[in-house]
Parts: structure tokens; C-alpha cells; sequence
């Protein structure tokens, strides 16, 4: 099969990286791609929300598979254009795709079929929004209602960060994201990430995962897209995945095909789990990122057979098989992220790093310049690695950091603290 993948960051490059292991994959392209993909793949230099640009692309290459990385092309109705051309694709209609596109529309769906999530209210305005936090008080939760790039949301442990976090998203901070905002109740309890593939009717619970947000040690500081994951995550046990599935997910994916429009892709089950109960955080329609870099890590192959039978409308026939073991990921970023950071520093040492299905670098904003890997965004790497428990895991993916040759680089020495603690 001819394959195309949508998008040019760490999830992508790790999409990739899964599907070339499987013999179903003849050729790759991956769009835009970056520099740790081009060693891997065809890239090509096109807006992957660009539908017209992806078609042509299609036609030229004779595709048979598109895999959509990011939110911003199934939001921006790519998914729709590729399949009204009959070609098999995975990822969400635009119109499915408004459960991560508004926040808002994702507490209407809980609220017709019964899902437990966060008490909330929205706002079109900032003097409205303040009054209600006024009312409820502190702590509570402040969202930009639309896309953001995983960075609307404030977690405000007083009033005055919420009136300022209420200030700067409709002061424009977030762009045409943040003309409503939605506040809620903020949850108590631990956050996991669960990943189930739908295919309008079936769903298939595909692994799960942590992630870090926020930027400094000991889970401190500003949120980000998130600075590392691992992956199975010890809160989500088989129990709370079953409560998660039956309470949460089955019912809203019943619920969009009820509205006749079916979901098919991958939902991000955000999850706030407190005493043994699951409610939702939130829902995004595509793997998380940098969690997709620990699922793919232990999926490998199969990872395309199991998104074709999404596509295909054939979840019911597979079953993704899980090796006992653990994955982690930790984001190298740019000094300054997630606020201004330079870019064009050169990333030394990637060549000596050992590359095989426990030890992989995902790269996440690189480009490459005079024979170099420069670094051409805020989140730059995604040193990843798989062993039998996380504590290994961690111990493998921290060597391979420290060999990293990149002074303008940082990470977070934590990540996993929470599990291995």
C-alpha cells in the first residue's frame, strides 16, 4: 500500500515510524513532515489542512491510506474531502471532530447521554465569565472553548488567576479559539489518558498513558503540549478502563451516531480519576502527543493493522496485542518554551543514539540545515524507550538524553514521578 500521514510533529513521526515496520506498507509519505521523518519517509512540503493540496497530493502518488496526525485538518473538514474522493481514511468527519474543536459542543454530548464530567458553564463574554467565578470560587478551571494547541486552559488556584487567565483568552491570546470560554468545576484525582479507537459503531480501547503538562519539576509552572509520557498508566486499571468505557465512551460515541454524525478515529479519553471513578477531562480526536510516541513504541507494527480495520469499518475483527512491558517518553524543548524560544541551534550527538524497538528519538520541531538537525520549534525531541518495568524504561530514556549534545535544550528530569514514586 501507497500510505500517506498528515503532519510534521513527534505524534507523527511516530505514526510513521509504526507503519513502515509493517510489510502492508510499500511506500510512506508523510506531510510535511520534519527531519527525523525525512530519514524514514518521502516528505512532502504541503499544508496538511489544505484539502485541495491533499488531494492532488493523493492523486499524484496514487495513495491508498491516509493516516491524519493533528486536530487542525480534521477540524478543517480534510477527513470529509478525502473520503467524498473514496479514498480510505482515518480520522474524523469535521463535524465528529467537534468534540476536541469545542469544548462546549463536548459538554452537550456528556449532558444528552449521561457521560460524569466536570460541572461547567460557558460565556461569550469576559464580564459574564467573572461574574460566575466570583460565585463558584477558587480553585477552578478556565478554557479557551476552541482549538488552542493543548495550550487554552488555566488551572486557576485563585480568583485573581482566573480573571487573568478570562482576560487573556478574550484578549485575543488564543486566537478565534477563544471568542467563548468555558468554565468548570475543577476535579480532584489523578489524570490519565485512555486511547480507543471507533469506527462509528465499534470501539477498541488501544492502551493508555500519562502524560506531564506543565513545564517544571514536580508537575509546577505554566501547561504545555506536554513534556513526557509513559505508558501503560498504573491509576488506569482494568476496572476503571471498563467503567471508563461503559460510562463514558461507548455512550458518546452511541450518541454521535444517534446525531448522524458517527465517529471514526481515535478518542482521547482525557481522564480525572478520584476513589476508583473515571470522569472526563476532556475529549481530543487524535493521539495525544507525546502519549502516541509511548503507544506506538509498544505497539509497533500491528499499529497499522489496527488502524486500517478502524478505517474499514471492522474494529469487531482485531484485538491490539500488548508485550508486558513499559514505555517512556521525555520532550527536549527549546529554553524559553512553552513562551518565546529561539530557533536554529544545532542538535549534536543523534547519530550515536541506538535506534530499534526499545530506543527511538522522535523528533517534533527539527528541520535540517547544511547536513545538520537544527531545531525549528518549541517541543524539538522525543527520546523514547521501551524495558520490562518503567523504572528501566526511564533509566533508557534518560542515557539517551544525556547523550544529546544540544546546550539550548532542557527537559524535565521527572517524568514518571508519579508511578515510580
Amino acid at each position: 500500500m501507497n500510505i500517506l500521514v498528515l503532519g510534521g510533529g513527534g505524534r507523527e513521526h511516530a505514526l510513521a515510524w509504526a507503519i513502515k515496520q509493517n510489510p502492508k506498507c510499500d511506500r510512506l509519505i508523510v506531510a510535511p513532515g520534519n527531519a527525523g521523518i525525512a530519514q524514514i519517509a518521502d516528505c512532502a512540503a504541503i499544508d496538511p489542512s489544505d484539502a485541495a493540496a491533499v488531494l492532488e497530493l493523493c492523486e499524484a502518488n496514487a495513495i491508498d491510506f491516509v493516516v491524519i496526525g493533528p486536530e487542525a485538518p480534521l477540524a478543517a473538514g480534510v477527513a470529509d474531502a478525502l473520503r467524498d474522493q473514496g479514498i480510505l481514511t482515518f480520522g474524523p468527519s469535521a463535524e465528529a471532530a467537534k468534540l476536541e474543536a469545542s469544548k462546549a459542543f463536548t459538554k452537550e454530548i456528556c449532558d444528552a447521554c449521561n457521560a460524569p464530567t466536570a460541572a461547567y458553564a460557558r460565556f461569550t463574554s469576559a464580564e459574564g465569565a467573572k461574574g460566575y467565578v466570583r460565585e463558584q470560587g477558587a480553585p477552578i478551571v478556565v478554557k479557551a472553548d476552541g482549538l488552542a494547541a493543548g495550550k487554552g486552559v488555566i488551572v486557576a488556584m485563585t480568583l485573581d488567576e482566573a480573571f487573568n487567565g478570562i482576560d487573556e483568552i478574550f484578549g485575543g491570546a488564543f486566537g478565534s479559539a477563544g471568542a467563548e470560554v468555558v468554565i468548570e468545576e475543577f476535579m480532584e484525582g489523578e489524570e490519565a489518558s485512555l486511547f480507543v479507537l471507533c469506527d462509528g459503531e465499534n470501539v477498541l480501547a488501544v492502551g493508555g498513558a500519562q502524560d506531564h503538562k506543565r513545564v517544571g519539576e514536580g508537575d509546577t509552572g505554566p501547561n504545555t503540549g506536554g513534556m513526557g509520557a509513559y505508558s501503560p498508566a498504573p491509576i488506569l486499571s482494568p476496572e476503571i478502563e471498563a467503567k471508563a468505557m461503559d460510562e463514558i465512551v461507548r455512550p458518546t460515541v452511541a450518541e454521535m451516531a444517534k446525531r448522524g454524525t458517527p465517529f471514526q478515529g481515535v478518542l482521547y479519553a482525557g481522564l480525572m480519576i478520584e476513589n476508583g471513578q473515571p470522569r472526563l477531562v476532556e475529549y481530543n480526536v487524535r493521539f495525544g502527543d507525546p502519549e502516541c510516541q509511548v503507544l506506538m513504541l509498544r505497539l509497533g507494527a500491528q499499529a497499522l493493522d489496527l488502524l486500517l480495520a478502524c478505517a474499514e469499518g471492522r474494529l469487531n475483527e482485531v484485538q491490539a496485542q500488548w508485550a508486558p512491558d513499559h514505555a517512556m517518553t521525555v520532550v527536549m524543548a527549546a529554553q524559553g518554551y512553552p513562551g518565546a524560544y529561539e530557533k536554529g541551534s544545532v542538535i549534536g550527538g543523534l547519530d550515536a543514539l541506538p535506534e530499534d524497538g526499545s530506543h527511538m528519538v522522535f523528533h517534533a520541531g527539527t528541520s535540517e540545515k547544511d547536513g545538520k538537525i537544527v531545531a525549528s520549534g518549541g517541543r524539538v525531541l522525543n527520546v523514547t524507550a521501551r524495558g520490562a518495568s518503567l523504572q528501566e524504561a526511564r533509566d533508557r530514556a534518560y542515557a539517551m538524553v544525556d547523550a544529546i549534545d544540544w546546550p539550548e535544550g532542557f527537559c524535565r528530569r521527572d517524568i514518571g514521578w508519579r508511578a515510580l514514586n
